[in-house]
Protein backbone atom coordinates (compact mmCIF):
# COMPACT_ATOMS: atom_id res chain seq x y z
CA UNK A 1 0.00 0.00 0.00
CA UNK A 2 0.75 3.73 -1.28
CA UNK A 3 1.97 6.23 2.06
CA UNK A 4 -1.03 8.28 3.26
CA UNK A 5 1.35 11.43 1.01
CA UNK A 6 1.12 9.45 -2.07
CA UNK A 7 -2.60 8.70 -1.78
CA UNK A 8 -3.65 12.46 -0.84
CA UNK A 9 -1.36 13.57 -4.10
CA UNK A 10 -2.98 10.96 -6.64
CA UNK A 11 -6.48 12.07 -4.87
CA UNK A 12 -5.89 15.80 -5.35
CA UNK A 13 -4.82 14.99 -9.01
CA UNK A 14 -8.13 13.76 -9.19
CA UNK A 15 -7.15 9.80 -8.66
CA UNK A 16 -10.83 8.87 -7.58
CA UNK A 17 -9.33 5.30 -6.48
CA UNK A 18 -7.20 7.39 -4.19
CA UNK A 19 -9.75 9.15 -2.74
CA UNK A 20 -11.67 6.18 -2.40
CA UNK A 21 -8.67 4.86 -0.37
CA UNK A 22 -8.72 7.63 1.91
CA UNK A 23 -12.35 7.64 2.53
CA UNK A 24 -12.32 4.11 3.37
CA UNK A 25 -9.09 4.63 5.92
CA UNK A 26 -11.05 7.57 7.76
CA UNK A 27 -15.03 6.73 7.67
CA UNK A 28 -15.11 4.89 10.81
CA UNK A 29 -12.97 7.43 13.14
CA UNK A 30 -14.94 10.23 11.38
CA UNK A 31 -18.11 8.82 12.01
CA UNK A 32 -17.64 7.85 15.14
CA UNK A 33 -16.93 11.30 16.35
CA UNK A 34 -19.79 12.82 14.64
CA UNK A 35 -22.12 10.44 16.22
CA UNK A 36 -20.79 11.14 19.64
CA UNK A 37 -21.19 14.87 18.90
CA UNK A 38 -25.11 14.99 17.03
CA UNK A 39 -26.84 11.75 19.11
CA UNK A 40 -28.14 10.32 16.23
CA UNK A 41 -27.27 7.65 14.02
CA UNK A 42 -28.54 8.76 10.65
CA UNK A 43 -27.97 12.86 11.10
CA UNK A 44 -24.73 11.23 11.83
CA UNK A 45 -24.52 9.06 8.58
CA UNK A 46 -25.75 12.26 6.68
CA UNK A 47 -23.13 14.47 8.21
CA UNK A 48 -20.25 12.10 7.46
CA UNK A 49 -21.26 11.72 3.81
CA UNK A 50 -21.28 15.44 4.02
CA UNK A 51 -17.60 15.99 5.64
CA UNK A 52 -16.11 13.82 2.39
CA UNK A 53 -17.96 15.49 -0.09
CA UNK A 54 -16.44 18.64 1.61
CA UNK A 55 -13.30 17.36 1.95
CA UNK A 56 -13.09 16.08 -2.25
CA UNK A 57 -14.60 19.52 -3.25
CA UNK A 58 -11.58 21.00 -1.03
CA UNK A 59 -9.21 18.77 -2.07
CA UNK A 60 -7.65 20.67 -4.17
CA UNK A 61 -6.29 23.41 -1.63
CA UNK A 62 -5.19 20.80 0.66
CA UNK A 63 -1.12 21.47 1.36
CA UNK A 64 0.64 18.61 2.94
CA UNK A 65 2.06 19.76 6.54
CA UNK A 66 3.85 15.89 7.65
CA UNK A 67 0.34 15.60 9.89
CA UNK A 68 -1.74 12.53 9.33
CA UNK A 69 -4.98 13.27 6.56
CA UNK A 70 -7.40 12.52 9.23
CA UNK A 71 -6.67 15.57 11.19
CA UNK A 72 -7.45 17.34 8.02
CA UNK A 73 -10.73 15.68 7.71
CA UNK A 74 -11.31 16.06 11.33
CA UNK A 75 -11.30 19.74 10.49
CA UNK A 76 -14.12 19.74 8.16
CA UNK A 77 -16.37 17.24 10.77
CA UNK A 78 -15.88 19.68 13.27
CA UNK A 79 -17.10 22.97 11.50
CA UNK A 80 -19.94 20.64 10.00
CA UNK A 81 -21.29 19.17 13.45
CA UNK A 82 -20.81 23.06 14.56
CA UNK A 83 -23.12 24.05 11.38
CA UNK A 84 -25.19 21.10 11.89
CA UNK A 85 -26.21 21.78 15.81
CA UNK A 86 -26.27 25.92 15.44
CA UNK A 87 -29.44 24.79 12.85
CA UNK A 88 -31.18 22.56 15.01
CA UNK A 89 -30.46 24.73 17.92
CA UNK A 90 -31.11 22.71 20.92
CA UNK A 91 -29.45 20.32 23.49
CA UNK A 92 -27.99 17.47 21.84
CA UNK A 93 -28.93 14.13 23.66
CA UNK A 94 -26.22 11.09 23.53
CA UNK A 95 -28.71 7.85 22.02
CA UNK A 96 -26.98 4.49 22.20
CA UNK A 97 -26.33 2.22 19.45
CA UNK A 98 -28.12 -1.19 19.96
CA UNK A 99 -25.16 -3.05 18.38
CA UNK A 100 -22.44 -2.57 20.97
CA UNK A 101 -19.78 -5.45 19.94
CA UNK A 102 -19.35 -7.09 23.66
CA UNK A 103 -17.22 -10.49 24.05
CA UNK A 104 -19.49 -13.87 22.34
CA UNK A 105 -18.98 -15.34 26.05
CA UNK A 106 -21.52 -12.12 27.57
CA UNK A 107 -25.40 -13.36 28.64
CA UNK A 108 -27.83 -10.87 28.63
CA UNK A 109 -27.19 -9.60 32.30
CA UNK A 110 -23.78 -8.78 30.99
CA UNK A 111 -24.79 -6.54 28.04
CA UNK A 112 -27.75 -5.01 29.67
CA UNK A 113 -24.47 -3.78 32.26
CA UNK A 114 -22.48 -2.73 29.87
CA UNK A 115 -25.22 -0.81 28.22
CA UNK A 116 -25.93 0.74 31.60
CA UNK A 117 -22.21 1.73 32.03
CA UNK A 118 -22.26 3.20 28.65
CA UNK A 119 -25.10 5.16 28.91
CA UNK A 120 -24.26 6.66 32.51
CA UNK A 121 -20.52 7.49 30.76
CA UNK A 122 -22.67 9.26 27.90
CA UNK A 123 -24.73 11.25 30.14
CA UNK A 124 -21.28 12.55 32.51
CA UNK A 125 -19.34 13.46 29.13
CA UNK A 126 -22.29 15.34 28.32
CA UNK A 127 -22.39 17.00 31.85
CA UNK A 128 -18.34 18.43 30.81
CA UNK A 129 -17.32 21.68 28.89
CA UNK A 130 -17.63 21.69 25.25
CA UNK A 131 -14.04 21.91 25.05
CA UNK A 132 -13.28 19.32 27.19
CA UNK A 133 -16.19 17.03 25.49
CA UNK A 134 -14.65 17.43 22.13
CA UNK A 135 -11.21 16.92 22.92
CA UNK A 136 -12.30 13.50 25.10
CA UNK A 137 -14.37 12.04 22.04
CA UNK A 138 -11.44 12.98 19.69
CA UNK A 139 -9.07 11.15 21.60
CA UNK A 140 -10.94 7.75 22.85
CA UNK A 141 -13.66 7.22 20.51
CA UNK A 142 -12.06 8.80 17.64
CA UNK A 143 -8.56 7.46 18.85
CA UNK A 144 -6.81 10.53 18.13
CA UNK A 145 -3.32 11.71 19.25
CA UNK A 146 -2.63 14.58 20.94
CA UNK A 147 -1.34 16.57 17.27
CA UNK A 148 -3.86 15.22 15.42
CA UNK A 149 -6.56 16.16 17.99
CA UNK A 150 -4.84 19.68 18.49
CA UNK A 151 -4.70 20.26 14.36
CA UNK A 152 -8.14 19.18 14.22
CA UNK A 153 -9.60 21.73 17.11
CA UNK A 154 -6.38 24.34 15.75
CA UNK A 155 -5.34 24.70 19.16
CA UNK A 156 -1.64 23.63 20.59
CA UNK A 157 -0.62 20.91 22.44
CA UNK A 158 -0.49 21.81 25.47
CA UNK A 159 -4.04 23.20 25.61
CA UNK A 160 -5.59 20.04 24.65
CA UNK A 161 -3.48 17.83 27.05
CA UNK A 162 -4.68 20.58 29.92
CA UNK A 163 -8.23 20.04 28.16
CA UNK A 164 -8.05 16.12 28.38
CA UNK A 165 -6.74 15.82 31.96
CA UNK A 166 -9.17 18.66 33.35
CA UNK A 167 -12.09 16.63 31.52
CA UNK A 168 -10.88 12.64 32.77
CA UNK A 169 -10.41 14.48 36.24
CA UNK A 170 -14.32 16.02 35.94
CA UNK A 171 -16.01 12.77 35.37
CA UNK A 172 -13.61 11.55 38.09
CA UNK A 173 -14.85 13.49 40.17
CA UNK A 174 -18.74 13.34 38.75
CA UNK A 175 -18.36 8.98 39.15
CA UNK A 176 -17.07 9.63 42.78
CA UNK A 177 -20.08 11.69 43.48
CA UNK A 178 -22.46 9.09 42.56
CA UNK A 179 -21.00 6.16 44.56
Amino acid sequence: MSSEKDVVARAIKGDGEAFTQLYEANFDRIYRYIYLRVGNISEAEDLTQEVFVKAMGALSSYRWRNLPFISWLFRIARNQVIDYLRKRDKVVTQELDDNITLHAESGPADITERKLEIEKLAGLIDKLSPAQKEVIILRFSSELSIIETATALGKKQGTIKALQYTGIMALRNMVFEDK
